[in-house]
């Protein structure tokens, strides 16, 4: 008997031990706290981390055009030069003595030159005698010829005298031997004036030959006057010279060293132009290329310099990518002030590039966003994403699936799901930025109620649909004081102000959970803005001040087991 009523109470001992570490359990997992965080106003600064390599913005090669012997050296690392600077010289004497020659073959050609000169003279002197030969001749020929014809006349009257016997044999014969005399030096000159007008025309052959020689002369002047100027040309560039202004950063050449030009010209010398201004340039992954502008602001560190940050702006972000291991990058290049020379060629920059910056946005952890209860936790977390900061759209006329009136689900108190709930997210930020009275909240939710069905909400952006706001604007205001319509209109004119920097970019969303009057996680979908690796922007869909859950909650429920005794 004793033994049936230990076993009795044992029994009704360990069914209470059960009951109570179960309903211990249950109270446990449902007192079991929330952690949340407050939406608050704050700055959010998007960035793009990588990094780079610190260079000159110019470095200009200097090499040698000749093959020689560096015989001096002029500069050595580090030193600072001037454009013409003589930076080292090869050994010059085979030069210069091939210049020696060349203007001697030169001197030469002149000379051949000069005689040909002198030759043109005599021939052209020559060509002038013979001009006046014949102009002399000429003039005797004339002479000959008149009295040629006065010995014709004489002999015509010798024979009529001889011929009746006044004159003597002898006259007559005079007369004949005299006019014959004349006839013939009448034939010599016709004879010297063609022997001279064909010494003209060797003499003008003469003068052509060797005007022709002079042209060739003056062509091999040229040719040894370009050989020469060549050779000076090769003289002086045995004396390596500094292009630009600047600091010799590399030097590739040792004294006595034969440098070897044959193929290419060697590089002796590296001169950064200017190292108060000098570059980086950055790798920028493809999916982080689109937010990298032109004139955005940089920071970036150096390992010889902890804890100092410099900064610097983006000049350029080249079309032209590359794949290293299979992932694609862009060169952006970044322009940096270095008065101090404190930032040296070579040097690894880690770079934060500010592709974003918003001051005074309502933000939440991003946790808020990656926090599911456990009968979601199946759902897929929105992807928080860094994207141009956009305003909303603007709520007259705007985009209606996207703007402040958008449909779906609302934010916070008495403008969730349902009819306008565009226009509920709407009006939750509007209660929370304009801190509305009791009063004015229950007015501007009678306004809301009373709106027609497809007046106002998520229609399609059409003349009623913007008639409908334009009341729903009328009406607001009208249960505003002045200082409320202020702000009222400031918010709506950020939704006009962005519109058309949203254009064309996708609108990124993400759902949060908030604790409903029973203590219970609600969704609620949010449009997401700028990410800084900690906080989120919220364009639309959270007012500021609103608490939303970061962590904790029951956790997920455990499979039925076995009686479990608590002892």
């Amino acid at each position: 008997m004793r033994y049936w009523l230990v076993g009795i109470v044992a029994a009704v001992a360990a069914g209470a031990g059960y009951w109570y570490v179960q309903g211990q359990e249950a109270d446990s997992a449902t007192a079991a706290a929330y952690r949340t965080a407050t939406a608050e106003r704050g700055t959010i600064v998007a960035q793009v981390t990588t990094s780079g390599s610190v260079t000159p913005v110019t470095t200009v090669i200097v090499g040698s055009q000749l093959s020689g012997q560096v015989i001096e050296i002029f500069a050595d690392f580090n030193s600072e030069v001037k454009a013409g600077q003589v930076l080292a010289r090869l050994n010059s004497d085979q030069i210069r003595a091939r210049l020696d020659g060349a203007r001697a073959d030169l001197l030469q050609a002149r000379a051949a030159r000069q005689v040909l000169d002198a030759q043109l003279e005599k021939a052209q002197a020559d060509a002038r005698r013979a001009v006046a030969v014949r102009d002399d001749m000429g003039h005797q020929l004339e002479k000959t010829e008149a009295q040629l014809a006065d010995a014709e006349k004489t002999l015509q009257r010798q024979k009529s005298l001889n011929a009746v016997g006044i004159v003597a044999g002898a006259a007559l014969q005079t007369s004949q031997t005299q006019h014959d005399t004349l006839r013939a030096q009448r034939e010599s000159a016709h004879a010297q004036i063609a022997s001279s007008t064909a010494q003209m025309a060797a003499l003008e052959a003469d003068q052509k030959m060797i005007r022709a020689q002079m042209i060739s002369a003056e062509a091999l002047i040229q040719q040894r006057s370009a050989m020469v100027r060549q050779i000076e040309v090769d003289l002086g560039n045995t004396d390596i010279r500094s292009p630009v202004d600047g600091v010799v950063v590399q030097r590739n050449v040792e004294l006595g060293q034969p440098v070897a030009a044959s193929l290419q010209a060697p590089t002796l010398f590296l001169v950064a132009q200017d190292l108060r201004r000098i570059q980086i340039q950055a790798n920028v992954d493809e999916a982080d290329v689109g937010r990298v502008q032109p004139d955005q602001t940089v920071s970036f560190t150096v390992n010889a310099y902890p804890g100092r940050t410099f900064d610097g702006k983006v000049k350029q972000v080249r079309l032209g990518s590359q794949t290293v291991q299979n992932v694609v990058i862009y060169t952006t290049v970044i322009e940096v002030d270095n008065p101090a020379l404190a930032l040296k060629p070579g040097m690894t920059a880690n770079l934060r590039i500010i592709t974003e910056r918003r001051e005074n946005v309502v933000r939440v952890p991003n946790a808020a966003l990656r926090w599911r209860p456990p009968a979601a936790a199946a759902e897929q977390a929105p992807t928080v994403v860094n994207r141009p900061l956009a305003p909303p759209q603007e709520a007259d006329g705007g985009d209606s699936a996207t703007g402040p009136f958008a449909a779906g689900e609302g934010g916070g108190r008495g403008g969730g799901r349902g009819r306008g709930g565009g226009i509920g997210v709407f009006i939750e930020r509007l209660k929370g930025e304009l801190n509305l009275s009791e009063e004015q909240k229950q007015a501007v939710d009678r306004i809301v109620a009373d709106m027609p069905r497809g007046g106002g909400g998520g229609g399609g952006g059409g003349g009623s649909s913007g008639q409908g706001r334009g009341a729903l604007m009328e009406k607001l205001a009208g249960v505003l004081d002045e200082s409320q319509r202020a702000k009222l209109q400031s918010l709506v004119g950020q939704g006009r102000g962005g519109r058309q920097a949203r254009e064309g970019q996708a609108v990124v969303t993400g759902r949060l959970y908030l604790l409903n009057e029973k203590g219970e996680p609600s969704g609620q979908t949010v449009r997401l803005g700028a990410n800084d690796g900690a906080f989120t922007e919220i364009i639309s869909g959270l007012a500021a001040g609103a608490q939303v859950i970061v962590g904790g909650g029951p956790a997920a429920p455990k499979a039925a087991g076995g009686l479990r005794f608590g002892f």
